[in-house]
């Protein structure tokens, strides 16, 4: 009886460290990895990259980032106006794909010289929501209702299909090159009416809701880690006053 309780004591020690460990690393993975690969304003680039596309994310294949950035470079000797795509893992926090968008903007161009010609097309993979802003010289010929429904319609609707991403920003470059050549605005493309938009992005509040069920687990985890061993040893206890 005395060895079976040893035993019991021990396991109870082990299951104790094994349950503390998982805790300990769920909390690990929610607190500190997920923040650390988080972009702000402050981790991007002091000024505009030399090339068109930026994908920190990895989601264009090399083909088309090449026909992207020779489309977006043939556009910019021809008219003078200059379009970037940039596509990042994951916003901060505090973060939303406009306010980035409009930072990031006057980083790159502090000057209204500077922005007059630019177009910037920011989306957070994570959340697949994107932001558009323009310099004033573009408005004369791509009004802010079309920039919208190029970075909301044009960009969004393959996303919606299943995550195309190199179809997304195909579409967006050939849309944004016909309209800024001064060609008619091809438009947004045709939607289905049983497309869900709205029900296809991972929104900030179901981020949220799934971090939170991972802290339930971890505090059910320590409670855990607390309970057993007590449990243990007042069945310990318990067998010893029988004995």
């Amino acid at each position: 009886m005395r060895q079976f309780l040893i035993h019991i004591h021990r396991w109870s020690g082990l299951l104790q460290r094994l349950v503390l460990s998982l805790a300990l690393m769920i909390l690990a993975v929610q607190l500190v990895a997920l923040p650390a690969s988080a972009v702000g304003i402050y981790e991007m680039p002091s000024s505009p990259p030399e090339t068109p596309l930026l994908d920190q994310a990895d989601v264009v294949s090399r083909l088309n980032e090449g026909k992207i950035t020779k489309e977006l470079e043939d556009l910019s000797k021809q008219t003078g106006k200059e379009v970037r795509f940039v596509i990042i893992r994951r916003l901060d926090y505090d973060e939303n794909p406009t306010g980035f968008t409009n930072k990031l903007f006057e980083k790159w161009f502090p000057t209204p010289e500077a922005q007059a010609n630019q177009i910037l097309l920011v989306l957070d993979k994570v959340t697949n929501q994107a932001a558009i802003r323009t310099g004033d010289a573009v408005k004369a010929l791509m009004s802010d209702a079309i920039a919208e429904s190029v970075a909301q319609e044009t960009l969004l609707l393959p996303l919606v299909k299943g995550d195309n991403y190199n179809q997304a920003f195909l579409d967006a470059s050939d849309r944004l090159v016909a309209v800024l050549s001064g060609r008619p605005d091809p438009g947004p493309p045709q939607v289905v009416d049983n497309v869900r938009v709205e029900g296809t992005f991972a929104t900030a509040e179901k981020t949220e809701q799934e971090r939170g069920n991972s802290l339930v687990w971890v505090i059910g985890l320590l409670v855990a880690a607390t309970v057993i061993p007590m449990a243990t040893y007042y069945f310990y206890l318990y067998l010893q006053s029988q004995a």
